[in-house]
């Protein structure tokens, strides 16, 4: 069988993107050097694609300018996506366990947040860091312009400026998504529940990473699940070795994990194992649920891969949003389930009915105008420093015994206390001097993170971030005593 030249399948896959409308027409396409780098291609490929594409009348070159789209896009006809048959078997397997962290995630979150302490515990980033303002003058121009919208302009799968927008900046980073497989949501939180809802029961065994985002864990405790932790190294993440081991002894009804910059580990799992892990689900016809928030976060040279790079039969249900990269404040994230999404649409609709259209329409302009990539440099060159500063302090003012993870992107450092050091302890001391820190415990189902806490060192390096941490050496020292 003769094989396909790189450059036709790469001219292939761009007009498929001008089809689909996710490149309109007028639109500049990316320049040779850009999409050499971000496919991973050489110039050569890409000049012969858009030769190809120019040929075919998709595309025009203008003198100075570069590449545009010349035709129309031609959405096609696509098949809904199949339907996953319910799970007969139920068992609560010993190795699982029953979650209840919410109460302690909320009460912990609950004083992360009050004013005048010193945020090392928080999970958010520093929010000085966005364009919020730019977005918010956005939102309110479309605000006092509403009388032009619809009220159905809210309903699921969310406003097409946005899909279309959301599915341009992964086809930007190396993906092409389909826009119509996009479903927007209110933050990554609920498109996380909204893909868990639409694969697995209550009783079922979901895996998760250990230690986990506690949002994990959430979801699988509000929909009455059982989660079985899998080991997860510090480097290459989820160990899929065992958990291949633990599904030929036992059911999973599907796998959560967060493959880029994981919360709060810090890894990037390794290509070789995103795909190996796709082809353990694809074996066993496991759904994987992939939580992509921090992805644009890297310190790298290149945006990482995902799950859904690697997925050929639509078992990866990928969920992120812009609360971690771009503004907090209207919480817009949305879930790409393949082939569950006519299920997870329905759960949007059913769970909250919509996301405001206001939100989805001003970030979709602020993308439009351009901008989102310089930000993102910014944000990573600070969070990539204040990353070095962090473990260089913590090291240097912890005890003996003290050992810090090297976040590969993301804004959170995860530390192991002394053994014997009670991370809740430390946590209640360090509030009382106005200092907050995340206790290991809310980071897994069971108690094995009690002498680990999390930092957040998203906030710019200044003396009362360094007197803090100066403070908080001091009480593991006493504890360790």
């Amino acid at each position: 069988m003769a094989v396909t030249p790189l450059y036709k399948q790469f001219a292939d896959q761009l007009a498929a993107s001008i089809r689909d409308g996710v490149l309109r027409p007028g639109e500049r396409v990316a320049s040779v050097r850009i999409a050499s780098q971000q496919h991973k291609v050489s110039v050569t490929t890409v000049v012969r694609a858009y030769e190809l594409l120019e040929s075919r009348g998709l595309i025009e070159s203008h003198p100075q300018s570069g590449y545009f789209v010349r035709e129309p896009a031609q959405p096609a006809d696509k098949p809904a996506p199949a339907r996953r048959s319910a799970r007969q078997d139920n068992p609560a397997w010993q190795q699982s366990t029953e979650v209840d962290v919410s109460r302690l995630v909320l009460a912990t979150l609950k004083t992360i947040q009050q004013d005048g302490t010193v945020p090392l515990g928080s999970p958010y980033p520093n929010p000085a860091l966005f364009p919020s303002q730019r977005v918010a003058q956005y939102a309110g121009k479309i605000t006092r312009n509403a009388s032009q919208s619809s009220v159905f302009d809210d309903l699921p799968p969310g406003h097409p400026d946005l899909l279309r927008q959301i599915a341009r900046r992964y086809l930007e980073n190396g993906l092409k998504v389909d826009p119509e497989e996009i479903v927007v949501t209110v933050g990554a939180t609920e498109a996380i529940n909204l893909c868990l809802q639409a694969v697995a029961r209550p009783g079922d065994t979901i895996a998760v990473e250990t230690p986990t985002f506690y949002a994990m864990l959430h979801a699988i405790e509000r929909l009455g699940m059982r989660a079985l932790e899998i080991p997860t190294d510090p480097q290459r993440g989820i160990d899929v070795g065992a958990l291949e081991a633990l599904m030929e002894t036992q059911p999973v009804a599907a796998c959560m994990v967060m493959p880029n910059f994981q919360n709060p580990l810090g890894f990037q799992m390794p290509d070789a194992e995103k795909e190996r892990l796709v082809r353990l689900a694809e074996r066993h016809q496991m759904p994987l649920i992939e939580n992509g928030v921090y992805s644009e976060l890297y310190y790298g040279n290149a945006h990482p891969s995902s799950l859904k790079n690697y997925d050929r039969e639509g078992l990866v249900l990928h969920c992120s949003s812009f609360s971690k990269s771009l503004t907090s404040a209207y919480r817009i994230g949305w879930a790409m389930p393949g082939r569950y999404r006519a299920q997870v649409e329905k759960l949007k609709f059913l769970n909250t009915l919509a996301t405001p259209t206001a939100p989805q329409r001003a970030i979709a302009e602020y993308l439009t105008q351009g901008g989102y990539e310089r930000h993102l440099r910014r944000v990573r060159r600070a969070f990539a420093q204040q990353r070095d500063l962090m473990r260089h302090f913590v090291l240097r003012f912890f005890p003996q015994g003290t050992q810090v993870s090297e976040p590969e992107g993301g804004y959170v450092l995860w530390v192991e206390l002394p053994s014997g050091v009670d991370a809740m302890e430390l946590y209640r001391r360090s509030l009382a001097l106005g200092i907050t820190v995340a206790p290991g415990r809310i980071f897994a189902a069971t108690n094995r993170y009690s002498h680990f806490i999390r930092l957040n060192y998203s906030y710019p390096w200044s003396r009362e971030i360094e007197q803090a941490l100066k403070l908080v050496g001091k009480l593991v020292q006493e504890l360790a005593d």
